[in-house]
């Protein structure tokens, strides 16, 4: 699958496909007569454009606004190093603002994926599929669409909504509740012509990575979770509809090993995996192991490439990681390091610095910043260790220093999050259902996620609880800022040592800004409050 799409991308250059970035230029068509898909083959290329550019920044740029916001995720300076104008920073402390690179590359990236999805349905609707190819066709990308506007309406809120190609008119904005209302329209419009996940491996495999039922179900589930954010209406027997929606479904089940699920070589076989972004050595976004592993490490893990050094979690997110037995507190890198086992656990052999050879690293999960200097660990030996890592994206051992990247691929939806939305919507007020003759409570459901994990069972769960667990199970998976603002607690602060910054604690922050220079070329855009 992987190679598959390195030759769709590969074919996208070729095509010259690239999406339009800016909102009030009207873009006539990026097809001339040469370059018009002609065959299937050039057809499926086009459609590739949507998933190349999915994978161009989801688990880099879009994530870091998802989880360096939190407490999941810090990329601290060290001595000057890896603070980058302060954008990190700034992400940590609440006080980004209109011309923050991320909040201008993320709208551009979505609206790219939007803009080249309204584009290929005009295609569609006239390269001559036979109808119910055509209607296949078509569901699939309007569900990639939806998601796009998923995203952005989880990080701008009011954002215009485009259906057109080419753009005869610049879009307005349109507010978050009717973003909400077209995303759920076009999830339920064409859901039933998405294809359902089978037993066939070979089927499996083509569908791996592309939109099916279970796909657009889990989109509307986590739709009507944050439904009281979006819309100001709870909507939560709707979460519970969907959930089961994909529970009907035999085919997706928990995986045995919680490791397996973010591997290198994972793939169609997880059988959680509901819609995952796939990577490898050539598709580049995945950086994990860039950015988020331990540089001294790396040989013990199979492999000599310059890395990073610079990003980690808080003390007080690993703090969360107290259960007895739990396989995924082992994910996290603290303490005195060993070497690994391969199988997710570690010998007795300890890996020790290059200089001095003899002192085992050790790895401080406390982050103690330099006085004076704004999130600025320092730099020596002692600062470089600090900072507790993950390998929940396990180290590639292909990995190469020309690129750097991950083959993981990245998970969206998984069978986990379903479970624990369902939960979480039963503690709040939703009726709980049968499923295969089981009654799913939300300390059953909770326990099932446990239960893999090799953790203590429960004995109950409440709804602060569950916010633990939803951090336990999918931490680093591009949720927990979702989550945070949803059980209202996105502006608890966690202080570091010698801290000098404070926190902005402002309710707006809630919400990313619009773009400056989107504002200046357009209009009819209107700023979100308070920036």
């Amino acid at each position: 699958m992987k190679k598959q799409a390195l030759v769709l991308a590969v074919l996208l250059l070729v095509l010259g496909t690239n999406s339009c970035k800016k909102l009030d230029v009207p873009v006539e068509s990026q097809f001339v007569e040469a370059n018009f898909p002609k065959t299937v083959a050039d057809y499926n290329a086009s459609i590739g454009a949507i998933y190349s550019n999915l994978s161009s920044n989801f688990a880099v740029n879009y994530w870091r606004m998802q989880e360096l916001a939190t407490d999941e995720a810090i990329l601290p300076a060290r001595d000057g190093n890896f603070d980058d104008g302060g954008q990190y920073r700034q992400l940590h402390y609440h006080t980004w603002t209109p011309d923050h690179p991320n909040v201008n590359g993320i709208w551009q990236w979505a609206f790219g994926g939007i803009i080249t999805c309204n584009r290929l349905l005009n295609i569609t609707n006239t390269f001559g599929f036979p109808p119910a190819e055509q209607a296949a066709k078509l569901a699939e990308i309007r569900a990639m669409r939806a998601l796009y506007y998923f995203f952005l309406m989880d990080l701008y809120g009011n954002v215009p909504i485009i259906t057109d190609y080419p753009i005869r008119d610049a879009p307005a904005t349109q507010d978050r509740a009717e973003v909400f209302r077209f995303i759920e329209s076009e999830l339920l419009d064409v859901v039933q012509q998405l294809p359902a996940k089978t037993s066939v491996a070979a089927t499996s495999t083509l569908q791996y990575g592309r939109p099916t039922k279970a796909m657009a179900f889990a989109l509307l589930e986590k739709l009507y979770l944050n439904a009281p954010v979006y819309t100001g209406t709870p909507r939560y027997p709707d979460v519970v509809s969907m959930a089961d929606s994909v529970l009907k479904n035999p085919n997706y089940s928990l995986d045995a090993r919680y490791r397996d699920i973010f591997l290198p070589n994972n793939g169609p076989q997880i059988r959680e995996t509901i819609f995952a972004i796939p990577y490898d050595q050539q598709i580049p976004g995945n950086q994990f192991t860039r950015f988020g592993f331990f540089f001294f490490l790396a040989n013990a893990y199979g492999f000599n490439v310059g890395l990073s050094i610079a990003m980690s979690t808080t003390p007080e997110f690993y703090a969360r990681f107290n259960l007895p037995g739990d396989f995924r507190t082992t994910t996290w890198l603290a303490g005195p390091q060993f070497v690994p086992d391969g199988n997710g656990g570690f010998t007795t052999t300890p890996v020790n610095y290059p200089n001095p050879a003899t002192q085992q690293i050790v790895i401080n999960p406390v982050l103690t910043l330099v006085p004076g200097k704004p999130m600025d660990l320092g730099n020596t030996l002692a600062a470089q260790s600090q900072g507790v890592r993950s390998i929940k994206y396990y180290p590639d051992p292909t990995i190469i220093q020309a690129t750097r990247l991950n083959g993981n691929d990245v998970p969206v939806f998984r069978l986990a999050d379903v479970l624990l939305m369902k939960a979480e919507a039963i503690l709040r007020g939703a009726a709980p259902t049968t499923v295969n003759g089981e009654l799913q409570t939300p300390l059953l459901l909770v326990n099932k996620i446990r239960a893999r994990a090799g953790a203590q069972a429960a004995t109950s769960i409440d709804l602060n609880g569950m916010l633990d667990e939803r951090a336990r199970e999918l931490f680093w998976e591009a949720w927990r800022r979702n989550d945070l603002i949803r059980f209202d607690q996105f502006e608890v602060e966690y202080p570091l040592p010698n801290d000098v910054l404070k926190m902005d604690k402002s309710a707006f922050r809630r919400l990313y800004p619009v773009p400056t220079n989107e504002l200046r070329l357009n209009t009819n855009l209107r700023q979100n409050p308070g920036y």
